[in-house]
């Protein structure tokens, strides 16, 4: 018989899914309303360069980041401004047009975020 630790929680169930992290009711039952976090991540910020679909330009994805739609938004503008080029947000992740990795990393950093580059 193993020992559990006193302060762990469950994550994941196989009957239920995620879990909510303030609730620890199922992700899907959650009661926590507008306090409820935007993103079930890890709370590390992943920032990614892609080119497919885009007819070989390249973009930089801001993934991961535990914010809402209109943190979210003011948080992209401020990177497009720091970085000098445009970009969108898609699906609660920030395209950033251009590679534009390290800049984002450090201003991001700055912020107090984690950070970590993901892919090639």
């Amino acid at each position: 018989m193993s020992k559990q630790k006193k302060n762990s929680q469950l994550v994941y169930s196989t009957d239920v899914g995620r879990r909510c992290p303030q609730c620890l009711r199922a992700a899907s039952d959650c009661v926590c309303g507008k306090n409820r976090p935007a993103t079930l991540g890890d709370g590390i910020v992943r920032l990614r360069r892609e080119t497919k679909g885009r007819g070989g330009k390249a973009v930089t994805i801001v993934d991961g980041l535990p914010l809402d739609g209109t943190e979210l938004k003011a948080l992209a503008k401020t990177l497009k401004q720091k970085c000098g080029v445009g970009g969108a947000i898609k699906d609660n992740a920030i395209e950033i047009q251009g590679d534009q990795r390290e800049t984002l990393r450090s201003e991001l950093e700055k912020r107090g975020y984690t950070v970590k580059l993901a892919g090639g």
